[in-house]
């Protein structure tokens, strides 16, 4: 794992927290974009090296939406940029973790994603992403 690529944050309303985060960390957010397959829109901030995440859900089934309805809004994950989103899934699955997704699926901002479940990671959802790349 490369470094920490973003730390996604549910939200139960994404503008209002977009308002919010842009006052926080002075800076506007870059990107938002609706993430079907998981039922999410989201909103990205970069300040230096580090990125935000704001998640808000599109469906009261979906993963968001159970996370804040059992926890409230706050840090949902922790994503890692990797190389090799493969290589790093079989290694993972070889150390004994259990992984959300049998192969790696498009996230948002241009990505790759596969989950780690947090039962293995002492409560935190663990994100491994890679670029998409364009040939």
């Amino acid at each position: 794992m490369n470094k920490i690529e973003h730390i996604g944050i549910a939200v139960k309303d994404l503008n209002r927290s977009i308002a919010v985060y842009q006052k926080l960390l002075n800076t506007d957010c870059y990107k938002t974009e609706q993430v079907a397959s998981e039922s999410v829109n989201t909103a990205f901030f970069k300040t230096g090296e580090n990125k935000i995440e704001l998640l808000q859900a599109t469906a009261p089934d979906s993963a968001i939406a159970k996370f804040i309805e059992k926890k409230g809004e706050g840090i949902h994950h922790i994503a890692f940029l990797v190389d090799d989103i493969l290589a790093e899934m079989e290694r993972l699955h070889q150390e004994g973790f259990v992984l959300l997704n049998e192969s790696p699926k498009k996230g948002a901002d241009n990505k790759m994603v596969c989950f780690v479940h947090p039962k293995d990671t002492n409560g935190v959802l663990i994100e491994i992403c890679q670029e998409i790349k364009w040939i």
